[in-house]
């Protein structure tokens, strides 16, 4: 079930409310700095303000005035609208009023703290009066040698402080709002752009997506390559580096050092399409797709896939080991038929003699073969390689010869590389003889040196190898035949090659009246 906002739309939410937040507390903090300045700055006015007015000669004087209100209520008017204060309240010790704002209160008690005035001392307040909340500040009204006349409070109310508070917060909200547009257009577009590029996915399918495909790479069993359009290796499953022996964190270096040889480093650094293609690499043999890979008509590389075919085509040269054998019990089969429909007509023909030397000799020239390989061959699946290449060879016209120095002692070469080895080399050879001109001939040497290394060396009769294809003939699809099947043709050589290199070994080709394969297998 799909979340119902995305991956991005959370984000955008996301970093709205931190906008919001962090805009909200801003302009809380701006507020609240602004209302304490402007308190403070009421305090320092009304403080300095009384003070000053406590210290003219003819506020003192009307003190002393058996009625200081004619005098103190008109200059605390006068100095109230001058200073755009709300109240000045001339009063007594005993808090009556002399004078105020509003002269009904005249002669009442002043309402608010003046103890500490009474002690000589100049303080600041809020509180709550006749005209509302304010900032006042009371001071004592002294002679020159201190004596106590009476107070003078003058404040400012805090609906004055608030309309101040409202003027600066103005500039301030304007300020804040086009800073939380800004953000959040901002914001948006980063959401659409993450949008775009999480494909609108919430992040639980994401986290979903990324398991389902990290659980998919480590098991598959291909191998993956995904290449970017530089040639910079992105990806690679576990099964990649397996295959390829690629190092821990191979990504982002280019394919050539990652120590990957040629032709698989050739086929992935081009990028050019390739579809099962077959490629001996090592000790494997590997089916090789590759496929460009494009978004909106823009190149993001390739990915290629790695299957291991090596056991199958180990297989696959058994089964064609096999069926060489069954092809050859079948020719034998029918040779047979006809020599024994002939031995039967000349004994029927009242010749019996010639009949028997007929078949004695052909037993002999058979049963020689066969003895002498079940002789110096120990290992049988070599002997019966020979024998049934032999009759294959004979049932195409091509006349092949198992040396008399073929001597194969007990050898720690596996029987699958001996077929392998051997098989692939014969028939190539029987190939190569039936393009030559007659006589067709093809030579089969096998034998055990005396260090213990095994010599496999394959003469034909045909028109030889071109010193300029030396090089290039084990490598996968080299062939001087026709493409044939699905994999097409130049395998044979290529798995050749791959034999030798598991045994330490080395080839030399030689190539006169015909090609001359010599191999040589060190023991391991």
């Amino acid at each position: 079930m799909r979340n119902r906002l995305s991956l991005a739309q959370q984000l955008f939410v996301l970093q709205l409310a931190v906008i919001l937040l962090l805009v909200g507390s801003g302009v809380v903090l701006v507020v609240l700095e602004a209302r304490r300045d402007s308190r403070a700055d009421a305090g320092h006015q009304v403080l300095t303000l009384s003070s000053g007015l406590a210290q003219l000669p003819e506020v003192r004087s009307a003190f002393t005035e058996p009625e200081p209100t004619h005098t103190l209520q008109p200059l605390a008017e006068s100095v109230r609208k001058a200073t755009g204060t709300d109240f000045i309240v001339f009063m007594a010790t005993d808090r009556t009023r002399y004078s105020h704002p509003n002269p009904e209160v005249l002669g009442e008690k002043f309402i608010g703290t003046i103890e500490p005035s009474l002690r000589g001392e100049r303080f600041t307040e809020s509180y709550e009066g006749t005209l509302g909340p304010s900032v006042r500040a009371v001071v004592p009204v002294e002679t020159a040698d201190g004596q106590l006349l009476g107070l003078v409070s003058i404040g400012i109310l805090q609906e004055q402080i608030g309309d101040e508070v409202r003027r600066r917060i103005v500039p301030v909200a304007v300020v804040s709002t086009v800073a939380l547009l800004v953000a959040g257009a901002g914001s948006w577009a980063i959401s659409r752009r993450l949008r775009r590029q999480t494909l609108g996915l919430g992040a639980a399918e994401i986290s979903r997506l990324y398991e389902h495909h990290d659980a998919v790479l480590r098991n598959v069993r291909e191998g993956l390559l995904i290449m970017d359009p530089g040639g910079g290796l992105t990806l690679a499953n576990d099964e990649a580096r397996r295959l390829l022996g690629l190092p821990e964190h191979p990504e982002g270096r280019p394919v050539r050092e990652l120590g990957v040889a040629e032709p698989l480093s050739g086929r992935l650094g081009s990028g050019e399409p390739v579809h099962d293609e077959l490629c001996v690499y090592g000790d494997r043999v590997l089916v090789v797709n590759q496929e460009r890979i494009e978004k909106d008509g823009r190149p993001l590389g390739t990915v290629t896939t790695l299957r291991d075919h090596t056991e199958l085509e180990s297989l696959a040269g058994e089964l064609d080991s096999v069926r060489g054998f069954a092809e050859a019990l079948r020719s034998q089969a029918h040779e047979s038929a006809n020599r024994l429909h002939t031995v039967v007509t000349m004994i029927e023909l009242g010749r019996p003699q010639e009949a028997v030397e007929f078949a004695t000799v052909e037993l002999a020239s058979a049963q020689e073969l066969a003895d002498r390989l079940t002789s110096e061959v120990e290992e049988p699946a070599l002997a019966a390689l020979l024998l049934g290449k032999a009759a294959q060879a004979a049932e195409r016209g091509v006349e092949l010869t198992v040396t008399e120095d073929t001597a194969v002692a007990e050898t720690d070469v596996d029987a699958r590389d001996l077929v392998t080895l051997v098989g692939n080399l014969v028939d190539n050879a029987i190939d190569a003889a039936l393009a030559g001109e007659p006589p067709r001939r093809v030579s089969v040497t096998a034998r055990t040196e005396e260090d213990g290394a095994l010599l496999v060396r394959v003469a034909d009769s045909g028109r030889g190898v071109d010193s300029a294809n030396l090089d290039a003939m084990f490598t996968r699809g080299w062939s001087t035949k026709r493409a044939e099947g699905a994999h097409g043709r130049g395998l044979g050589l290529a798995l050749v090659k791959q034999v030798i290199n598991r045994y330490d070994g080395e080839v030399d080709v030689n190539s006169g009246d015909g090609a001359v394969f010599t191999v040589r297998l060190r023991r391991r």
